[in-house]
């Protein structure tokens, strides 16, 4: 039986279907598909400081599908301190295009006013959560719309750790009061490489807090596996990625693929599969 979703009903949010990245490659082609589509994921540093190409292409996506940003830089768990900068630009794409929520990474990106142009991995410690929740709590009211954090992939655990990662998650997004983006082919990922159980894993969340998914290839390399967005789900993530739907009911879902990305047709073949396993789901 599935959770209540608590956080997207406290929100108005209803799942969307399934939607893929306006990639640069995609930019003429995207907006004039007549292929399934739902819903558009846009990365927002993308779109803060370009315009022509750039926002022509955002436009015509927006005149047909709804965009959720989905941001790379926001370093939300860093040692700096928030760039107010960025969130106010922030703020202000997510208001144009009427964006029913945002997203970024639980992570910290930027060190001493540099970005690290990565998405490293924080200390699931108590004093880390002390420290990233009022800053996603001034994110959210800057922003003015429900905010979703990313579990990331990870291939180290960092020092100073006193909590698994699990309750890392659940601490965060429950004491700040935000939604949870699950990425399921990180939680694949980070599972075989940390030697965990991936659907154990999966019901130590706070599953009601799920608004998006992610769903993703990866590459396996003899002693580690590498999340890089590079390939086709592989069948052990859509297995995952069922496991999932079994316990939080349909959920807005995103096919990422930013490395070796081939013909918009075949990413858009992969989003055809997630559709067809949340209307299976959606059948149960």
């Amino acid at each position: 039986m599935a959770v209540v979703v608590t956080y997207a009903r406290r929100h108005g949010l209803k799942s969307l279907g399934v939607g893929i990245g306006l990639r640069r490659s995609f930019y003429e082609e995207l907006p004039r598909t007549g292929r399934a589509l739902d819903w558009v994921e846009i990365i927002p540093e993308n779109f803060l400081s370009l315009g022509g190409r750039s926002h022509r292409a955002l436009e015509a996506c927006r005149e047909r599908w709804p965009v959720l940003p989905h941001g790379v830089g926001l370093d939300i768990g860093g040692p700096d301190a928030l760039d107010l900068d960025y969130v106010t630009g922030l703020a202000a794409l997510v208001k144009q295009v009427d964006a029913p929520f945002f997203s970024d990474h639980l992570c910290y990106s930027r060190l001493g006013g540099v970005y690290l142009h990565d998405l490293l991995p924080l200390p699931f410690s108590e004093a880390v959560v002390e420290h990233v929740v009022p800053r996603v709590r001034e994110v959210m009211a800057r922003v003015g719309r429900p905010f979703l954090l990313e579990n990331p992939s990870y291939y180290a655990n960092m020092p100073g750790g006193t909590l698994s990662e699990a309750d890392f998650l659940r601490h965060v997004v429950e004491e700040a009061d935000c939604g949870l983006l699950l990425d399921v082919n990180n939680v694949y990922v980070n599972a075989r490489n940390h030697g965990y159980d991936a659907r154990a894993f999966v019901d130590a969340l706070p599953l009601e807090r799920v608004v998006q998914i992610h769903l993703a290839g990866h590459t396996t390399y003899p002693d580690v596996i590498i999340d890089t967005h590079g390939d086709r789900v592989c069948d052990d993530v859509w297995s995952l990625y069922r496991y999932v739907l079994e316990r939080t009911g349909p959920v807005s879902t995103l096919i990422e693929w930013d490395q070796d990305i081939p013909s918009m047709a075949a990413v858009l073949d992969e989003a055809d599969l997630a559709r067809q396993v949340l209307r299976e789901g959606e059948g149960r």
